[in-house]
């Protein structure tokens, strides 16, 4: 008599709690896929605040990535760099010549992409930079800080370079 009841109360056990429409509760929320559901925003958060945003010019704006910025700066500076009346890719494989003739020079590495030869000359590092601008190629030596590179070194490299290049 004991096994009957307990055959039916496991039975009505099982049918209660394996997911049968009686015992479930629905919501139509829940019963959409989760791409699908309504996404709720709080006000606040509709759109960014913009209160200490820097305004920007709207006049003559230009792109501050552009090749020819770096260059006026540089030509200012005594001694850094002189501008060539020549396509750019021509001057930079002229330099490769003129770098390996000017004595106590080590070309270490060049980046054609960049315009640039890493250069070891005496007991200064720096860098050629060429770089297109309006009047043509200017080539200019720059210190590992970026900033125009006045040594002795730099300057006796430039020099030649613009020997070599007025040819």
């Amino acid at each position: 008599m004991l096994r009957p009841a307990i055959a039916v109360a496991i039975a009505a056990a099982l049918v209660a709690t394996s997911g049968c429409s009686w015992f479930r509760k629905d919501n139509a929320l829940y019963a959409q896929a989760p791409q699908d559901r309504p996404l709720e925003v709080p006000p606040d958060l509709d759109l960014p605040d913009t209160s200490s945003a820097m305004a920007v010019p709207r006049s003559g704006a230009t792109s501050v990535t552009r090749s020819g910025m770096a260059a006026p700066a540089a030509q200012q500076s005594a001694g850094s760099g002189f501008t060539v009346a020549a396509d750019r890719d021509q001057v930079f494989e002229r330099i490769e010549a003129l770098l390996a003739a000017t004595e106590g020079v080590t070309v270490v590495g060049k980046a054609q992409l960049l315009g640039t030869y890493d250069i070891d000359a005496g007991d200064s590092k720096f860098l050629v930079r060429v770089t297109r601008v309006d009047a043509g190629t200017h080539v200019s030596a720059v210190d590992p800080r970026g900033l125009p590179a006045t040594g002795a070194d730099a300057v006796r490299v430039i020099e030649a370079l613009r020997a070599g290049l007025s040819q």
